[in-house]
């Protein structure tokens, strides 16, 4: 008989041990692990288990291999995320907030492929099949082979989608799922990573492409081990505020494309509404003739969006100055400020300074430099910057505006958005040509920026 005994998992990285500590070895996070209970069974007398080899080792050219299309799902920006399609026989995970929207998109995924005539299984162990029903009718008629299943058991899943075997299945959630082999609670380590261990052989054995709905944390990863990331072929993550309508759909890990793609959703009353021009819907509502607002360009993945860069400056009441950053890296603007004033003499040392990227979108790329030294300058000035003049370029310690990868990209989106400047690193202007109908200025350093600009 199997006997059980107590071990300590670290909730962040897996990791177990004999007893608690206080910061785990593996991942170096305090306070993370929590005790659980570990089934060990008994070996056999000859202390291992001997069976036949259901496969050999074959050299790469014996294996075959066919080059299929990618499954749609009817949503271009979800394509976009995921590489150009679903790929058959793979695991998505999916995480986000709660009331973010995943549960939503993934219903939506599924009203497409059905109707497309795919066989889909939703696995819900959260919602009943009325829950299900009511937020369905929010979105529209639902036609074609769609199934629902309210189950946790994994056993039972297992047998349910080798008797449907359907093309998609959508596991929500994996932290409700368990396996009457691991003694621990739903929710737990040891439940996770023994969960997607048999979703995965689902997936890979049965070709049967699965998306799994994971819950974050407070810091905003995905609930359980890490090694649950590992295990699957794709990691996405659903952003934004929950109190706005926009949505964005990031991936953070991708086995079958790129991780710098972002989809960009509007949630509406019928659910979530494609954006495929997000720069037009960041730049709605800009100020007119206001100081402290440029538009500047980012690129996520072959994607150029452009979006408002705004800044405050004002006189501290206050010992030290207060600097405050949303939507970007605060100590890359702090870095930034510290060029102005050491290479510009901006006396900026006695004034608070406010950053903000409009819209609520966080971005980092290092493109945004030009735009928020600017915006910074022109409020510190109190000169508005011209409407339609947009901003790129990398901003170094000695004040240089260096160059920045896929600035015809940029370029180009700016001119087809009506924009009629851009300010750019030097060394970009210099390698493009043929662009007609749009001003380019090329700068050397920040000091050159300002004055052609706010001069």
């Amino acid at each position: 008989m199997a006997k059980t005994k107590t071990v300590f998992f670290c909730q962040n990285c897996g990791y177990e041990s004999s007893k608690w500590m206080g910061q785990c070895p593996a991942c170096k996070e305090w306070n993370t692990f929590a005790e659980e209970p570990k089934t060990v069974s008994k070996k056999s007398a000859s202390g291992a288990v001997r069976r036949e080899l259901s496969a050999r080792p074959r050299t790469l050219s014996e294996i075959e291999f066919s080059e299929e299309s990618r499954i749609t799902t009817g949503m271009g920006e979800f394509d976009r995320v995921l590489g150009g399609g679903i790929v058959q026989g793979s695991l998505v995970l999916l995480g986000g907030d709660p009331g973010i929207g995943k549960s939503t998109l993934l219903l939506q995924m599924c009203r497409n492929l059905a109707s497309d005539g795919r066989r889909v299984l939703y696995v819900s162990g959260e919602e009943s099949p009325q829950q299900i029903r009511m937020r369905a009718q929010r979105m529209g008629d639902f036609s074609g082979n769609l199934k629902i299943f309210c189950e946790t058991n994994l056993a039972d899943i297992r047998e349910t989608l080798s008797a449907e075997k359907p093309d998609i299945a959508i596991i929500d959630s994996i932290q409700t799922m368990y396996h009457e082999d691991v003694a621990s609670a739903p929710g737990s380590v040891s439940q996770v990573r023994e969960s997607t261990g048999i979703l995965l052989q689902i997936a890979k054995g049965m070709n049967i492409t699965i998306f799994v709905v994971g819950h974050v944390t407070k810091e905003g990863v995905v609930a359980g081990p890490r090694v649950l990331e590992h295990m699957v072929d794709t990691v996405l993550y659903c952003e934004g505020d929950r109190y706005a309508s926009y949505r964005i759909l990031r991936s953070a890990k991708n086995r079958f494309g790129s991780t710098n793609e972002i989809g960009v959703f509007e949630m509406r009353s019928e659910g979530l509404v494609e954006v495929p021009n997000p720069s037009e819907y960041m730049l709605e509502g800009k100020p007119e003739g206001a100081s402290g607002s440029i538009v500047a360009c980012t690129m996520e993945g072959t994607r150029p969006v452009l979006l408002e860069v705004q800044a405050l400056v004002c006189k501290t009441s206050l010992a030290y100055p207060r600097r405050t950053a949303a939507g970007t890296d605060l100590n890359r603007v702090n870095l930034l400020i510290a060029v102005l004033e050491k290479r510009v003499g901006l006396r900026l040392s006695s004034c608070d300074a406010y950053v903000n990227i409009a819209g609520g979108i966080r971005m980092s790329e290092p493109a945004l430099d030009l735009g928020i030294v600017l915006a910074i300058a022109s409020s510190m000035q109190d000169r508005p910057i011209d409407e339609k003049t947009i901003a790129f370029g990398e901003v170094g310690l000695s004040g240089e505006v260096r160059s920045v990868s896929m600035s015809e990209q940029r370029v180009r989106e700016a001119a087809r958005l009506g924009f009629t400047t851009v300010i750019l690193p030097e060394a970009c202007k210099k390698q493009l040509k043929g662009i007609e109908g749009i001003q380019l200025i090329g700068v050397r350093g920040v000091r050159d920026a300002i004055g052609k600009i706010l001069s």
